[in-house]
């Protein structure tokens, strides 16, 4: 049996374990990878595949050096938590999620540390972390807009109603004007939320619709003068540089002029053709681009509503106030908690510390209120 680069001239029990370890954790690699793109196609789909085949390179690595330690066929470790989890959630979701953790596990690799892994394979689990951040980064954009809707929709509806409600507990209220309270605010907040996404889509939408060439301009494009070539100011009024301008101008006039030189009207006037530069293309009204007020208003009214029901649940289901607002905090810690992380997973950065971050602010938020209702209480009592 040939020697496989890397192997040791002394062999311990410790390091055949390690290496058993990284067997396994390289096998599961391969799993998600391989669970990843059978819910994909195209180009992401070969893309998971190429990293699927790589990790079973690597596996193969430690393979062999089980086998030439051992004498006997290689028998995989135990592999991390963390990708076992991670492979669990490939075959059952395979959603940008995934991949944001499969990121955080790429940055993970110990190979530039460890002494019997090729240079090779130390670089390729670099450029898998950057394969990977890659992918994830198309999965973010695609969810971008329904994601920040959630989150933030969600947030707010918890922080906001949360120090409603202990504002108004701290200024000595009852059980029953909290709960008032705490519906009053949870439809206030949710109306106002879906009222002014309505109006910022549906100003974004105007603001592009008002961008756009008017209807009429195609037809009389194949009667302008081609020496004058007015049709430049129309490129240069939205951003090109003059020499750009009348070079793409001349292009476009030629082109419905058949090629030849000189005055003359087109045979058929033909639709102005969006150029670089210039914004947002002939009847575009700006649907694709932002989406339906609408539905940005339903979305926005739900995710608000949805979190801020949180904070009023101990009183619906009739616990006496202290019991409530008890409750209360840790439901709105646990989500807020739980916001966060997901913050972290797709922004490829660490669970803990977004988590906190964002349980920091909102208890921030709720504390403030809550003494500013004892003080206001006081004060009118």
């Amino acid at each position: 049996m040939s020697a496989v680069p890397g192997t040791p001239r002394s062999t311990s029990s410790r390091d055949i374990r390690r290496w058993r370890r990284l067997l396994a954790d390289e096998q599961y690699e391969a799993t998600v990878y391989r669970r990843l793109a059978q819910r994909r196609g195209g180009e992401e789909r070969e893309v998971l595949l190429a990293l699927a085949e790589a990790e079973g390179r690597h596996a193969a690595h430690w393979a062999a050096l089980i086998e030439q330690a051992t004498g006997a066929p290689p028998r995989p470790g135990r592999p991390s938590t963390g990708l076992r989890l991670l492979a669990l959630l490939a075959q059952r979701f395979g959603s940008v999620f995934v991949l944001a953790l499969a990121q955080q596990a790429e940055a993970r690799s110990s190979y530039g540390s460890e002494p019997h892994a090729t240079a090779a394979m130390a670089a390729d689990e670099q450029v898998h972390g950057e394969v990977v951040r890659g992918l994830a980064a198309r999965g973010r954009a695609r969810v971008s807009g329904t994601f920040r809707a959630a989150v933030f929709g969600a947030n707010d509806g918890l922080v906001s109603n949360l120090a409603l409600v202990l504002g108004v507990a701290g200024a000595g209220t009852g059980t029953q004007a909290i709960l008032l309270t705490g519906i009053s605010g949870l439809l206030a907040g949710a109306l106002s939320m879906a009222a002014g996404e309505y109006v910022s889509v549906r100003s974004q939408r105007e603001l592009i619709a008002a961008s756009a060439p008017a209807p009429h301009s195609p037809s009389v494009v194949g009667a302008l003068d081609v020496d004058a070539n007015e049709l430049a100011l129309v490129y240069r009024a939205r951003g090109m540089a003059e020499a750009e301008a009348e070079r793409h101008a001349a292009e476009q006039l030629a082109a419905l002029q058949g090629g030849q030189p000189g005055h003359g009207r087109a045979a058929a006037a033909r639709p102005l053709s969006p150029s670089p530069g210039l914004g947002v293309p002939p009847e575009d009204d700006g649907d694709d681009v932002v989406g339906s007020a609408w539905a940005a208003a339903g979305s926005s009214f739900v995710f608000f509503a949805s979190g801020a029901l949180v904070p009023v649940l101990p009183f619906l289901v009739g616990l006496e106030e202290v019991a409530a607002l008890a409750t209360a905090l840790v439901l709105v810690s646990l989500a807020l908690l739980s916001t966060g992380a997901v913050v972290g997973v797709l922004s490829g950065g660490p669970l803990l510390p977004r988590g906190l971050r964002q349980l920091a602010i909102g208890l921030g938020a709720a504390a403030v209120t809550y003494l500013l209702g004892l003080a206001f209480g006081t004060t009118l009592g």
